[in-house]
């Protein structure tokens, strides 16, 4: 089913007690892992990616609580759980109707959930997210700002969807930040204390000058837009330092793990390409890399400097480093 169709069941308390939740969507299937697993009293057992062990999943479910309280079990992972064990899961919810399971599946391939037979028999929920619409996405902020206290508009809202390109989760973690203000949000207020770049992604003009492709003019433009040049270079010193961390994971594992590297799921194309990008550089080049950014953002902090003309030196001597 569909998020729609899901809401109005939610609404009508029309609920079972087990649930898949996948789709495009990663900021909505955590918003509804945590919205079904969040439950007083419940004793909750979460796996994270490879931690989830089917053994201890199985007994969590199974046994009784001294105190009658919720077992909930929650099990988030960008792998697919194996179908034998997720239908003895689903099958031990149905024994015990005051237990809950939450599968979120942060994958891409939705074939098997997106199929309403597979798990049909055990009355499961599967729920597919996709990327919200406008409208959704303006929404959803306005609810969680109310939830906060924080008193904004919907042409606020759009506006600060405008400046983080859509993305929901950037535009919460800004609403947390506008609590400490004891009036309402005006556009002016976003304009003033959020960053964001709806003209140019700077991950993206990142990739460029990694790639050796010329970047004088996206650079131009990310400047004329008002970015500092100190937060660009920190900005590409951040993003080598996890191409590095990809490189090392890959080189121990033989894989990328997006939750171990980076600390949350990320898309499969983020990680790809991250991952794709991290194995052209040995680690004696990120060595000197980080060297030469380090060296120029000391450069730029000294007073009376020509901080445009440094981050310009620095890139290019970072191309030819690579």
């Amino acid at each position: 089913m569909y998020k729609s169709e899901f809401d109005q069941l939610l609404r009508a308390k029309k609920l079972s007690n087990a649930f898949i939740f996948f789709g495009e969507s990663l900021f909505l299937i955590d918003m509804y892992t945590k919205m079904m697993g969040s439950v007083d009293d419940a004793n909750i057992l979460s796996y994270y990616h490879d931690e989830y062990d089917f053994t201890s999943a199985k007994a969590h479910l199974s046994q009784g609580s001294l105190f009658g309280d919720r077992n909930i079990l929650i099990i988030k992972s960008e792998k697919k759980v194996p179908k034998k064990e997720l239908e003895i899961l689903f099958e031990y919810c149905m024994k015990n109707p005051d237990n809950i399971f939450i599968y979120a599946y942060y994958g891409s391939d939705h074939k098997t959930y997106n199929n309403k037979k597979t798990f049909a028999k055990f009355n499961v929920m599967s729920v597919r997210f996709f990327h919200p619409k406008e409208y959704e996405a303006q929404n959803i902020i306005a609810q969680i700002a109310q939830e906060k206290n924080v008193k904004i508009d919907k042409y606020t809202i759009s506006h600060l969807l405008g400046i983080h390109n859509g993305d929901i989760a950037l535009c919460v973690n800004e609403i947390d930040k506008f609590r400490v203000y004891d009036r309402e949000i005006t556009t002016k207020d976003v304009e003033n204390l959020v960053y964001g770049l709806s003209e140019v992604n700077l991950d993206s003009f990142i990739v460029e000058l990694l790639t050796k492709k010329p970047f004088q003019n996206d650079l131009k433009n990310i400047l004329d837009h008002g970015e500092d040049e100190i937060r660009v270079l920190t900005a590409i010193t951040s993003y080598i330092t996890q191409l590095y961390m990809f490189n090392i994971y890959i080189r121990v594992n033989g894989a990328p793990n997006a939750l171990d590297i980076l600390g949350y799921p990320a898309p499969k194309f983020v990680v790809d390409q991250k991952a794709a990008l991290s194995l052209k550089f040995k680690p004696t080049t990120y060595s000197k890399l980080h060297q030469l950014l380090l060296e120029s953002e000391l450069k730029m902090k000294s007073s009376n400097v020509d901080k445009n003309a440094i981050l310009l030196s620095t890139l290019i001597r970072l191309q030819k480093l690579l």
